[in-house]
């Protein structure tokens, strides 16, 4: 269902735990990998897309994913 809240889909849990890899390995603190979007995998989006430059919600895309690949 459509939530105009969060328009984007979000990740599977393999894709989450394929981002926080990535992100792991450009040396930030995801915590456990796991797949599960926590406060800090949260942290580490926001900081990731403000350096990439997009739009900054800390909501893990398809997008963000295939930029870190």
């Amino acid at each position: 269902q459509f939530d105009p809240r969060n328009p984007e889909p979000g990740l599977n849990g393999d894709q989450m735990r394929a981002l926080q890899t990535k992100l792991e390995a450009r040396g930030y603190d995801v915590g456990t990998v796991d797949g599960i979007l926590g406060t800090n995998t949260r942290e580490a989006i926001r900081k990731e897309q403000m350096r990439l430059g997009l739009r900054v919600d800390g909501w893990p895309t398809p997008e963000l994913l295939a930029k870190l690949s």
